[in-house]
């Protein structure tokens, strides 16, 4: 992720929902109609952000805090425009902004919407364990919708899930994008079994690389494709740390046997699990202990 990709984040996720809520809290309004908009359109946005956004990067519990200081200045703008009319006959200038928070609430009105959809999905899930244990971790990519999960553009990897693990603080790493790959906290995480099956796949040679270097070329990096007995399906756990993979080729594991660590390598920005399951190459949902896993879930 590049310095630029990093300030974005920062500017979106942090910086431009601040600026809403201080000029709700802060800001003079000729009317109910004014401050309603104003209201609407800055809880549609900071909601978006709340559910869409990975909040991994500067802290889990920072959205919560946003949404406290969002109903804080609600009420505190409310107390100033509760006596204001309704409306009011608007000049030129109040017309052109009332028409702006009207247009900007319809779009993230739009985007709460499409994320929404993707909390569910119609399609029949298949039920594995989760293959981290001892720790809080978190859901960085995941859903039904590629607004909270970028997978979904992907048919074979529609329902696949990134996962790192955070730490008291509610981050993932020590810094905000450290090269050093013992800063991150998931890496070499033990990894089990989701399942009993028979492996049918393995690589374990490819090396761990430095953030942000990635391996387009080999893509899982090193990896593990595992045949579920009791679900038929294929699971890949990708981006596994190099000479860890334990399983071979052919042998059959059981549903929480060791399996490797959690590595970075592969296509991939920084260490993570990587975790997909497919039918006849089409990605179908996964359930964990009955859950299907979206952007910002937590598993403990």
């Amino acid at each position: 992720m590049t310095t630029l990709a990093i300030l974005e984040l920062f500017i979106i996720q942090l910086i431009l929902p601040t600026v809403f809520i201080i000029s709700l809290w802060k800001g003079n309004f000729p009317s109910k109609l004014n401050w309603l908009t104003l209201v609407v359109f800055t809880v549609l946005f900071t909601t978006w952000q709340f559910f869409s956004s990975s909040w991994d990067w500067f802290s889990y519990y920072l959205r919560f805090i946003m949404m406290f200081f969002l109903l804080l200045s609600t009420y505190s703008s409310w107390k100033k425009v509760h006596s204001l009319p309704f409306r009011i006959k608007f000049n030129r200038s109040q017309k052109m902004s009332l028409s702006f928070n009207v247009l900007l609430l319809l779009v993230f009105g739009a985007y709460n919407i499409l994320t929404f959809s993707g909390f569910t999905t119609k399609d029949d899930a298949v039920e594995l364990d989760f293959p981290l244990k001892n720790g809080t971790y978190y859901v960085g990519q995941g859903g039904n919708h590629v607004l909270i999960n970028y997978h979904n553009a992907y048919a074979s990897q529609q329902y696949a899930i990134d996962v790192v693990k955070l730490n008291k603080f509610g981050i993932r790493a020590a810094g905000i994008y450290p090269e050093e790959l013992d800063n991150f906290f998931i890496y070499g995480e033990q990894l089990y079994s989701p399942c009993t099956g028979i492996v049918l796949k393995v690589r374990n040679d490819l090396p761990d690389l430095t953030p942000p270097d990635a391996d387009s070329e080999n893509a899982e990096g090193n990896f593990l494709n595992l045949l579920c007995e009791d679900e038929d399906v294929n699971v890949y756990i990708a981006h596994m740390q190099k000479g860890t993979v334990v399983a071979k080729e052919g042998e059959r594991i059981q549903k929480g046997q060791p399996i490797g660590l959690v590595g970075n390598s592969g296509n991939t920005s920084e260490p993570h699990l990587h975790i997909h399951a497919e039918k006849n190459g089409v990605g179908v949902p996964i359930h964990f202990n009955g859950r299907f896993l979206v952007r910002n879930s937590l598993v403990w």
